[in-house]
């Protein structure tokens, strides 16, 4: 029997098989100091889990709105507005199981085949699968190191622009590198996507993960609201990975497509979930501030760990739980061409775990530097810095 030809443009998140190594080296009986996977290994805040007992309680475990119930969309309307100074309702609201959906139904939604969609490289590799597995043509756009920080490489995305490009996807607060836009720097990327008539996906999973200053969206610029799909996810916020909620925010009619989309795909979201969340969200703060001040001390005990190394400098994000040093110096230091060999050998000779560039989308034609991805959400400190002074001996060595 034969397979649909389409499926091989699916791709996947190859972070889940450094995750299987992992597992396998531990099974040998080594303690493993896991920097490789996005989970967060802090409870889910305890008023948002008897949210969801009371709900199972209350009888909420049947069919709901395909869109979500009305009173979750109306929380998240008001949520995400506010944050940005904009207005949203309920109509402009999608409810998902999880913030990932919302990629795949968005770019179903406005993306025909043969469409190119802009797409952050390195970047999270579903965006680059799921542009291909629906027949686009995905364009990918990097990132400009400077000092141990990154910044949106704007030439190459002008560069990228032709008259088919339909999608520009966003990721602020930048999923593996941290990097964060200036108001610059989205005001140059909005005053493109209007010249050249764009659809945006704005992913914001880790807006609310910023550890000083107020954070940014691209939909407060002018003309921008009425063009940009909002990836809202609760997963990061709440510790909540693997309760799956998220929501798809944007004008009407894309918000109507999508939630058509849900009820041919999985009907609707969890409902006593949805119900959690209608107190959770605009709810007592406390535990996600306490969220966001672990993940702030393990992101100062991990910079200065990495620091620490002869050749790796990085600066410290102000946003999001990973760090992306590059490590060509070290490559060169052991005579290794390909990063993940790198990664290989720092497994068995010092049980750290990361993932590498090549897990964030397919390498472009002319990379010359290597570089890791370290997360810190699901080790606590003290295994953070005994984690990295293991990791220093073996790069220094």
């Amino acid at each position: 029997m034969k397979l649909a030809q389409r499926l091989d443009n699916l791709g996947t998140e190859t972070a889940f098989a450094v995750s299987a190594a992992a597992a396998a080296w531990a099974a040998q009986g080594h303690k493993v100091y896991p920097f490789h996977l996005g989970d967060i290994n802090i409870p889910t805040p305890a008023n948002i889990v008897e949210a969801a007992l009371k709900a199972i309680r209350d009888g909420y475990t049947g069919y709901c709105p395909g869109a979500g119930i009305p009173a979750l969309r109306d929380v998240i309307a008001q949520d995400v507005g506010a944050k940005r100074q904009v207005r949203y309702s309920a109509e402009n609201v999608s409810v998902q199981p999880g913030g990932k959906p919302v990629i795949g139904k968005f770019l179903s939604a406005v993306l025909d085949p043969g469409d190119e969609a802009l797409y952050p490289n390195p970047g999270y590799p579903i965006y680059e699968s799921q542009i291909e597995y629906l027949g686009g043509i995905a364009v990918p756009y990097g990132y400009v190191e400077s000092d141990g920080a990154y910044t949106l490489d704007m030439d190459r995305i002008r560069a990228a622009i032709t008259p088919r490009t339909r999608v520009l996807v966003y990721n602020n607060y930048h999923n593996p590198t941290g990097a964060q836009s200036s108001r610059q720097e989205m005001e140059e990327l909005a005053e493109l996507a209007l010249r050249h008539d764009l659809w945006v996906l704005s992913d914001d999973a880790y807006h609310e993960m910023r550890y000083a200053g107020e954070p940014l969206s691209i939909v407060n610029l002018p003309g921008m609201q009425e063009r940009t799909v909002i990836l809202y996810t609760c997963s990061k916020r709440f510790a909540m990975t693997g309760w799956r909620i998220g929501a798809a925010i944007g004008p009407k009619e894309v918000i109507d497509a999508i939630s058509k989309l849900n009820t041919n795909a999985e009907s609707c979201t969890t409902h006593f979930m949805q119900h959690a969340m209608v107190e959770a969200i605009p709810g007592d703060t406390s535990g996600p501030d306490a969220i966001l001040a672990e993940l702030e001390a393990r992101r100062d005990a991990a910079v200065a760990g990495l620091n620490a190394i002869d050749g790796i400098s990085i600066a410290a994000p102000e946003s999001t739980f990973y760090l992306y040093p590059n490590v060509t110096k070290i490559m060169e230091r052991k005579g290794l061409q390909d990063v993940n060999q790198l990664m290989d050998q720092a497994l068995k000779q010092s049980d750290v775990s990361f993932c590498t560039r090549h897990h964030f989308g397919r390498a472009v034609p002319g990379e010359t530097q290597h570089y890791i991805r370290l997360a810190y959400s699901g080790i606590d400190v003290p295994s953070i810095n005994e984690g990295l002074r293991r990791l220093k001996a073996y790069f220094e060595a």
